[in-house]
């Protein structure tokens, strides 16, 4: 009886991980990634102090509307103007405007705290447009990046057509699709902490016309 052959497994292939590292880093996709990581830490930067700005705008003191109606009951427009010198916030301010012009017509007296409103709000929009800038194209950027990396794959397997070799294609597309995946994801970033800013905003812009209302309506109040 013949001993039967012992088949060798052959070892599998090990296949190098992908590291993210070595995906930003790579020296073909560098001078895309670049502008695209700068994109990615402004977009942080300009949500982060942004934010603040709008949350300390939004902050409310708590009997700020019930001390301005009070003041105004008792004939202290000084004391009034005063304490809206003394509030930095939208809300203060456009309160001021609208004592300061106390004996004018009321749609005078509205009409100045609008303006002051569209200016808080304008102030505090500002660098939101830079957000949506990049949320357009950093896509963009980083389909370039991909395109031109393919046209240097093709054309470097076009310029040695008796050495093909599918893994030299294979390793250039994927090197060029990264910049496709790096500035989907700034992009995406920056269209979503745009969204998340503008909602802030309009939150802020219905209480400021909220109590602006309450104002108008307190000058109708019987002294």
């Amino acid at each position: 009886m013949n001993t039967p052959f012992l088949l060798q497994a052959e070892a599998p292939v090990e296949v190098e991980k992908l590291s993210i590292f070595k995906l930003v880093f790579d020296p073909a996709s560098l001078w895309i990634m670049i502008p695209l990581m700068l994109m990615l830490i402004w977009v942080i930067y300009v949500f982060v102090e942004r934010w603040l700005a709008i949350s300390n705008a939004s902050k409310e003191e708590r009997n700020f509307m019930n001390n301005i109606r009070d003041f105004i009951h008792d004939g202290k427009l000084d004391s009034a103007v005063a304490l809206c010198k003394g509030t930095d916030s939208p809300l203060a301010r456009m309160i001021e405007k609208g004592l300061t012009r106390i004996g004018k017509p009321l749609n005078d007296i509205s009409t100045a705290i609008e303006n002051t409103g569209q200016l808080e709000v304008q102030r505090l929009e500002k660098k939101l447009s830079t957000l949506a800038t990049i949320s357009g194209i950093a896509p963009m950027i980083g389909f370039l990046g991909t395109v031109t990396g393919m046209v240097s794959a093709f054309h470097a397997m076009a310029s040695n057509p008796n050495n093909l070799d599918i893994s030299m294609l294979a390793s250039g597309i994927y090197t060029a699709m990264i910049t496709t995946v790096g500035g989907l994801i700034v992009g995406i970033i920056a269209f979503v902490l745009y969204n998340i800013l503008v909602s802030k905003i309009s939150q802020l812009v219905n209480m400021l016309e909220a109590k602006s209302t309450e104002f108008m309506d307190l000058l109708h109040e019987p002294v």
